[in-house]
């Protein structure tokens, strides 16, 4: 049986790759030290779970409406007026399966065969296959890490064709930590705002930044950015609830009706009973976001100190997100090479840079508790050296 082309030209997931080898040696009883980690290793708030369980017992079990609950639609506005500046009405905003539910919705409402969508790099894995199946092109952007591996607006203009259709943007970033000021914002809107260029703007990492860094949400920095922009966002990472799936659009009215229609053919609507968990996520106590954060601040000092002592390596420190991009072209090694070694000698899993378009670079995440970053690292350290 002959697959389709659409589906043929996508590529396997070199972090599942990794996180399969390494759950198979611990099946085996082999102590390996997982960096690979994409979710926070924090349980869902008590009082989030409480809502969930209290709509199943009730028997909200049916469905509802394709763009989510009328009432978290609200939440949602109201959130986003708060935490970011936006004015959205409640028609604006599509709950989806999980923000990257809500990116690919977008991008198929946007793009068709013939646009181009740029995408700075390193980019996580899944945006030029949600794009490609779209059947648009991806055009990979690349970054330096003496910007902070983040795309400036020269490196937008001068990727920019006549066929540019949206631009992706993650900040806070996967898999670099980077965070994007509000300086270098408004010059890429102003970029965008020219070409009358789509802006993705995937904000799923907001509530996870550290130091003095503060999350600016592109939309509103102007009247043109807030008619361009498609802000995604969702509930897995800030409120540990990965496994929910559970994201959200807000975006101009014709997108997000769009994207509600396309929807409405696909899922039908999000789980019912976890969209009364992300209301109570919302409007509820926040104090379990900023201990979470407070751990992963502790956890990321440790680890880029650590990381920074190694010879022959070099890393930006991460502003925002769970992870630290290391770059480790100096010892000679593909990333994937370096990825296998370092599993298969020092029972240490992390993902090559390869499958986020960089294969300068290997992601550790700090999603995982301290005891085993200190182990990992004295395991990765000891491993660098022999190279």
């Amino acid at each position: 049986m002959e697959i389709s082309a659409r589906a043929a030209q996508l590529t396997p997931s070199l972090t599942l790759s990794i996180d399969s080898k390494a759950k198979a040696m611990k099946a085996e009883g082999i102590d390996v030290c997982g960096f690979g980690a994409g979710e926070p290793d924090f349980d869902t708030p008590d009082h989030i779970k409480a809502a969930a369980i209290a709509a199943l017992e009730s028997g909200f079990t049916k469905y509802t409406p394709s763009a989510g609950l009328p009432e978290l639609r609200q939440a949602i506005a109201e959130k986003l007026e708060a935490d970011n500046q936006l004015t959205y009405r409640a028609s604006q905003i599509v709950v989806s399966s999980g923000a990257k539910h809500s990116c690919y919705n977008a991008i198929l409402a946007t793009c068709q065969p013939g646009d181009e969508v740029l995408i700075p790099s390193p980019y996580w894995v899944s945006y030029p296959d949600m794009v490609r199946l779209a059947g648009a092109d991806p055009v990979i952007v690349p970054t330096t890490e003496r910007n902070g591996w983040k795309m400036r607006a020269s490196d937008f203009e001068n990727a920019m064709t006549p066929r540019t259709k949206m631009l992706i943007l993650n900040s806070p970033g996967n898999p670099t930590g980077s965070v994007y000021t509000r300086e270098e914002l408004e010059a890429i809107v102003e970029v965008a705002a020219e070409e009358d260029i789509y802006i993705l703007s995937d904000e799923i990492y907001e509530k996870l930044v550290y130091d003095d860094t503060k999350h600016v949400s592109i939309a509103s920095l102007s009247p043109e950015a807030y008619g361009l922009t498609i802000t995604v966002n969702g509930f897995s990472k800030a409120y540990a609830m990965t496994g929910w799936r559970l994201g959200y659009m807000a975006a101009p009215e014709a997108v997000a009706k769009a994207a509600d229609n396309i929807q409405s053919h696909s899922t039908s609507h999000p789980c019912s009973f976890a969209q009364k968990g992300a209301i109570a996520a919302l409007k509820g106590d926040q104090q379990p976001l900023a201990d979470m954060r407070d751990e992963f601040s502790m956890r990321r000092d440790y680890m880029y100190d650590r990381i920074t002592k190694i010879p022959n390596i070099t890393a930006v420190k991460p502003l925002g997100a769970f992870y630290i991009l290391v770059n480790i072209s100096q010892l000679g090694l593909s990333s994937q090479n370096f990825a296998d070694r370092l599993l298969s000698k020092a029972n240490v899993a992390v993902v090559p840079g390869a499958a986020f378009g960089d294969d300068r670079t290997v992601r550790l995440s700090y999603a995982t508790s301290i005891d085993i970053i200190k182990k990992g690292l004295d395991r990765f350290q000891d491993f660098c050296r022999t190279l």
